[in-house]
């Protein structure tokens, strides 16, 4: 039998509580902001760490990932998919750490969506990061 997991912040659920990939890599936590933005956290645990205790980046880009496509989609119906991730890793993450990411759209045309996004703990940014993304057409 699995154990739900806990929010680490009041007020955050699993954004998508069927998603196999993210539930296992993560769960990454989700809440709306007041001013209709999107934020995410993780508890980081020693499972998100390498050896060194230190947060992976593959997880962190996986945050943003995530973070970015919500943050796009808020206004399409269809699927997002990444088609570009530009990240660059600024700090390092530690075991324990409450992990946030958030998000912005810079520019959307009718087939695509430019993204930029930071994960950090605090006031210390983590990653930054930049994506291209473009909706799926149904088949």
């Amino acid at each position: 039998m699995t154990e739900t997991p806990t929010t680490p912040l009041e007020g955050y659920t699993i954004y998508d509580p069927i998603d196999p990939f993210e539930n296992v890599a993560g769960p990454f936590f989700w809440k709306e902001r007041d001013d209709g933005g999107h934020h995410f956290v993780l508890q980081a645990e020693p499972r998100h760490c390498n050896r060194h205790g230190i947060v992976h980046g593959g997880l962190m880009m996986t945050m943003i990932d995530l973070t970015m496509v919500v943050c796009a989609k808020e206004h399409q119906e269809e699927q997002l998919v990444t088609v570009s991730l530009n990240s660059e890793f600024i700090a390092a993450g530690q075991v324990g750490e409450i992990i946030e990411a958030e998000s912005q759209i810079i520019r959307r045309t009718r087939s695509l969506a430019f993204t930029r996004g930071r994960v950090f703990v605090g006031d210390r940014t983590l990653l930054t990061a930049s994506a291209v993304l473009k909706p799926l057409k149904p088949r």
